[in-house]
């Protein structure tokens, strides 16, 4: 830098020196330094022409001044002529003025008067050196004599030091004068022009003050730019650069200006030569065209000295915006650096498994990958500061430091993230090796808990049992830790929880190796002392009787007694001893396999525990560190508008998911620590809790593409920054998803080990439960993707089961064509069952990423399961069945993708329909006793009323009995007569489930229900064929068939009948029926009375059975379970809308309201 100033300093001085000496030049030129006077000054007196330079000389070189003949002489002011006189003087050059002017006065026009006037005013005034004085004397006869005597009797009154010559003609005055140095007015040949040359003058006079003044302004200029002081920005250093570059170029274009003038004025001076060769300039010319080349060149001397300035100058200021690009760029590098650094710093976490070491390398990857620009643009600023250190840089001091820092960061860098890497594949090479321990043990427990015992009584069976140890144990080479190697090798990596993992593994492996020894032991006494053979009677490990004992040590002590009292009976033909020492080892073998079986247990409770653990805390870290963040209003800066209020989408219920297992099942199951065969109790006491994973599994969809549209915010990025996590938010927002998917797998693995245990019972019921929430959030994320549907799904009950299906439709009111087409042309529909209705839905397959990509359902109609049917079996096809609707007037031929899965939809549907079946006859009866004590009895001659009401209490009760224990029917044929069969009901379930879904004791569900089956269109094409009946009323019975039977033998049961013909003498005067009317069935009363209700007029009232009989004939109660016959074996199970209507306080029917 002060090398730099001081070359600045002397690059100024210079062009100080050289501008001056450039000013001084021009005034040389110009004399301007003896007479500073220009023809510009006295442009007027001189255009008066009394006194003039023609350019001639005289013999020795000597100037000639001509005065011509001027009338008024006399009366020019003297300082006009003075300033005439002193300018004239002053344009020869020196050496020529020295020698001496000749003045060559011409008065031959005047009188001696003013010849002797002029000649004394010229004696006293002229300024310069006289050589000779010419005057042409006047030519009239008197006046020239006159001035001959005057003139020799008044020499000494001109008192002038040169000899004045008195002439009486121009050929005398070219003695003294070469004619071609005389103008054309005093007889001679030199060409001059007064104005020409008065106009030439100026102009030369004015490009010599323009080249001095350019000099000037230069000087000025460069004393500007040297005094300059250099900005500290970028943004001002290019501003100065270009205003100064600015300036530069409108001094370089005055210059050319100035040069193109003094080029115009050479030319005029030697245009006379250029257009005639053989003309020669006077000795004017030839001086004016010296001046003007000197002017020129001292104008191109000062054009160089200032841009042998200007590049100095401009390579400083080049330099200098180069330096402070430089400096921003360090700046911004060396941010980054550091960020990289210090997030470089943050990956201090070695992993605690293979997997999760495999994660965090491959995040150290991505970030050396996103890391790698950062260095290489710091490499390449090192570089192109080394390269303003080799061009000699002014700053060369200011720039060395930055670039050795730069080269020193990214080497520190490099060197650290291959430590990192190193660190990194040191530890999953340590977890590889832990795990390699883990999986070696496991198979050695697996293989001890496989071996069977019974097989191992014999010395064959003993000695093959031994070998298989001995063989797995040669295996342990290369898969046993040794503590202290492990502890030396990996030094540099271990920390408290990796030391800790590693006691145990270490732990297990000697727990391992010690059951081994055990076993051995046993084996080795069994194939010592067994020399004769024997025969095995002992069960199976699996076979044991299961002990109420609630811990496996008094677990094992049973099976060891009965196992003992097996051995009792068995007729061994050896000695007692013998028998006893058989009767150790094989007690002490099988209680080594419960043992094995007990630490199996153990490894899954304690991994439950500990991951449960693990869960809670990413929980609460996710719910404080983002979603907290979200209300806090010192992070309010850095979220978007669309991010604000939606926390809710974003995380779903997790705080309610963390709550429950944090302060509820956490804690419950720490109590099953030392039980772990009955932590299933824990899931089953919990399982109602377990439902609010569907709600956030529903919403995953939203918040996931709400995440996405997100991802990259300030915000998230500043939480994971602080909670110093490796991987982003979604990663957390997965977790309950993965949890509650995770417990089926421990579930399972406990079960494995807990089969003859006390709470295996449990274990399996909880695996159940737990599968079906899992079966009901994947339900339930199927069901949110319909589409069209206008309805409320949750008024639909329970989704039950969902899939994809070949569907067929038959429907009684359809086309002709419809019919023929629908055998082989089927529809793909994805149906989704509820509890009250089942619903048909076209599936669309969407594009996008992650939840988007999941297809969407469109609903195309719906059937009330109560009015729906079933028929198991079609014809043909064992994975078709039948759903018929309103007495077959809809039906549709189902077949699934395996037997299997329409075998569980079947059994679903049955299960529907039973337990709606259910709900009716209880509601049915229900509202039958309310009206006993209302209804009016018939009068009996041998019964009193209080008496008939108490038997028909007991019957009532009776029938009430039997109803509430049947739960459905499954038949073949419709019953039509008692003797012929009657619908067996079907046993309950020997254990009710946990947590089972209780149906709407509503009857299928009227209240929520505005229309049982609607469509939203009418056809599809190329899609199949959909109904176009018109609007059905309530159902009169399947299809036709059967056998008739007689009116008398027919067996009354509650329900409704149609009248066929009239009846007008019932026991109550007021009730009377008519045919068409319909009727229905209350209850039966004393003495074959039944009571009914005429639901046409409303009035209600005591028909004796008989009669009933004739009045509704073969009329089938609408409240039955129907069938029909579909193909060989079938059956059907069905609600009819019927029985809806006698168990709804209105009497609606569901076929009216889907009319």
């Amino acid at each position: 830098m002060r090398c730099w100033l001081h070359t600045e300093e002397m690059a100024l001085e210079e062009l100080m020196q050289r501008l001056n000496a450039v000013s001084q030049c021009t005034d040389e030129v110009m004399y301007q330094d003896i007479i500073p006077l220009y023809a510009a000054d006295i442009h007027d007196q001189l255009k008066k022409q009394f006194a003039y330079l023609s350019g001639g000389r005289g013999e020795n070189g000597c100037p000639v001044i001509t005065f011509p003949d001027y009338p008024a002489f006399s009366e020019i002011p003297e300082k006009e002529f003075q300033n005439v006189l002193t300018y004239l003087t002053s344009i020869p050059s020196l050496r020529d003025a020295r020698i001496g002017f000749i003045l060559v006065i011409d008065r031959r026009q005047d009188k001696w008067t003013s010849v002797k006037a002029s000649i004394l005013r010229i004696a006293a005034s002229f300024p310069g050196n006289l050589q000779l004085v010419l005057v042409l004397r006047p030519t009239g006869l008197f006046h020239r004599a006159l001035s001959d005597i005057a003139f020799r009797f008044n020499k000494d009154e001109f008192k002038m030091k040169v000899p004045i010559i008195m002439l009486g003609s121009v050929s005398e005055l070219q003695g003294y004068i070469d004619k071609t140095q005389l103008t054309e007015d005093l007889g001679g040949t030199l060409d001059y022009c007064h104005n020409r040359w008065l106009s030439r003058r100026t102009a030369i006079e004015g490009f010599a003050q323009k080249v001095k003044q350019t000099a000037q302004i230069l000087q000025s200029f460069g004393t500007e730019l040297a005094e300059t002081e250099l900005p500290n920005d970028v943004q001002s250093t290019s501003s100065l650069l270009a205003t100064h570059t600015e300036k530069k170029d409108k001094m370089k274009e005055d210059i050319r200006l100035a040069v193109e003038q003094g080029d115009d004025i050479l030319g005029s001076i030697t245009k006379p030569v250029t257009e005639n060769p053989e003309y020669k300039l006077n000795q004017d010319q030839l001086d004016n065209q010296t001046t003007v080349e000197r002017l020129l060149a001292q104008l191109h001397e000062t054009e160089s000295a200032f841009d042998e300035f200007w590049i100095k100058h401009q390579q400083k200021l080049e330099q200098c915006l180069h330096l402070r690009n430089f400096e921003q760029n360090f700046r911004e590098v060396k941010a980054a650096l550091d960020i990289v650094s210090e997030r470089l710093s943050a990956f201090t976490d070695v992993g605690n498994s293979c997997s999760h070491a495999e994660h965090i390398l491959k995040d150290l990857a991505n970030f050396e990958e996103k890391s790698c620009e950062i260095v290489a643009k710091a490499r390449m600023l090192a570089s192109e500061g080394d390269a303003f250190i080799q061009s000699n840089h002014y700053a060369v001091d200011s720039i060395i430091p930055k670039c050795s820092e730069l080269h020193h960061l990214c080497d520190a860098l490099a060197t650290e993230m291959e430590r990192r890497r190193n660190t990194l594949n040191k530890s999953l090479e340590l977890h590889g090796l832990l795990e390699k321990t883990m999986r070696w043990c496991d198979e050695g427990i697996y293989l001890l808990a496989s071996q069977p015992v019974d097989k191992c009584q014999s010395q064959d069976g003993a000695e093959s049992a031994l070998q298989e140890i001995e063989k797995f144990l040669d295996t342990g080479a290369g898969n046993k830790i040794e503590l202290n190697k492990v502890y030396r090798e990996y030094a540099h990596i271990l920390n408290e929880d990796l030391k800790e993992h590693i006691e145990k593994v270490f732990q297990k492996q000697e727990s391992m190796e010690e059951m081994f020894q055990k076993r051995q032991v046993s084996l080795k006494k069994l194939a010592a002392k067994q020399t004769r053979p024997v025969q095995p009677v002992a069960p199976r490990p699996e076979a044991f009787v299961k002990s109420p004992c609630t811990s496996p040590g008094l677990q094992r002590d049973c099976v060891s007694n009965t196992e003992s009292g097996v051995l009792r009976k068995v007729n061994y033909r050896r000695g007692k001893s013998e028998m006893s020492e058989l009767h150790q080892s094989r007690g002490g073998s099988t209680m080594d396999d419960e043992e094995n079986l007990a630490v199996l247990r153990q490894h899954v409770m304690n991994e439950l525990i500990e991951t449960e653990r693990a869960y809670v805390e990413e929980l609460l870290c996710v719910l404080e560190g983002y979603a907290a963040e979200m209300d806090n209003p010192l992070m309010a800066h850095l979220i978007s508008p669309e991010l604000q209020n939606k926390k809710d989408i974003l995380f779903g219920n997790m705080e309610e998911i963390y709550h429950f297992h944090n302060r509820i099942f956490l804690r419950e199951l720490e109590n099953y620590v030392e039980y772990p065969e009955l932590v299933g109790r824990c899931f089953l006491d919990q399982m109602e809790d377990f439902q609010i994973y569907e709600k956030y599994c529903q919403n995953k969809p939203r918040s996931e593409s709400l995440w996405r549209q997100f991802s990259d915010s300030v915000f998230f990025q500043e939480c994971q920054r602080k909670l110093d996590h490796k991987l982003s938010l979604d990663s957390y927002l997965l977790k309950p998803v993965q949890r509650i998917t995770k417990y089926q797998l421990l579930l399972k693995e406990m079960l494995k080990y807990s089969k003859n245990c006390e709470g295996a019972e449990d274990l399996q019921e909880a695996l159940n439960s737990i599968l079906g929430i899992l079966k009901a959030v994947n339900d339930s994320m199927h069901q949110i993707a319909i589409t069209g549907y206008d309805g409320n799904l949750n008024e639909l009950g329970k989704l039950l089961m969902q899939g994809s299906f070949n569907v067929w439709t038959d429907h009684k009111k359809g086309h002709s064509k419809v019919k023929d087409l629908a055998r082989f042309k089927p529809m793909q529909r994805h149906l989704f069952l509820h509890e009250k209705a089942v619903l048909f839905c076209k599936k669309r397959e969407e594009n996008g990423e992650g939840y988007e990509k999941a297809p969407s359902y469109s609903y195309k109609h719906s059937l009330n399961m109560a009015a729906v049917g079933i028929t198991e079996n079609v014809k043909g096809d064992a994975k078709k069945f039948e759903i018929w609707y309103n007495a077959r007037e809809e039906v549709y031929i189902i077949q699934a993708p395996t037997p299997e899965v329409k075998a569980t939809w079947v059994n679903e549907i049955r299960k529907v329909l039973t337990s709606q079946l259910q709900a009716c006859r209880e509601a049915s009866q229900h509202r039958t006793l309310e009206h006993t004590q209302s209804l009016p009895l018939p009068a009996s001659s041998c019964t009193s009323p209080s008496r008939n009401n108490i038997r028909n209490m007991k019957k009532m009760d009776e029938r009430k009995a039997d109803l509430t224990s049947l739960e459905g029917y499954v038949t073949t044929v419709a019953p039509k007569y008692p003797e012929k069969g009657k619908a067996s009901p079907t046993s309950p379930d020997k254990k009710a489930k946990r947590h089972e879904v209780v149906s709407d004791p509503t009857p299928f569900g009227v209240r929520g229900w505005a229309k049982t089956s609607h469509s939203l269109d009418a056809s599809e094409e190329n899609d199949g064929w959909s109904s176009a009946e018109e609007p059905l009323n309530s159902s009169d019975a399947e299809e036709d068939g059967g056998g008739g039977g007689g009116g008398n033998e027919m067996k009354l049961t509650p329900g409704k009948y149609t009248v066929v013909t009239d009846y007008e003498k019932g026991v109550s005067e007021e009730f009377a029926v008519k045919g068409g009317d319909v009727v229905q069935l209350i209850r039966e009363g004393e003495d074959g009375l039944w009571y009914v209700k005429n639901l046409t007029t409303g009035r209600e009232g005591w028909i004796p059975a008989n009669n009933l009989l004739m009045l509704i004939g073969n009329s089938k109660s609408a409240q039955s379970l129907s069938s029909s016959e579909s193909g060989t074996a079938s059956s059907t199970l069905s609600t009819s809308s019927s029985c809806s209507d006698s168990c709804n306080a209105s009497s609606t029917s569901f076929s009216d309201i889907k009319g």
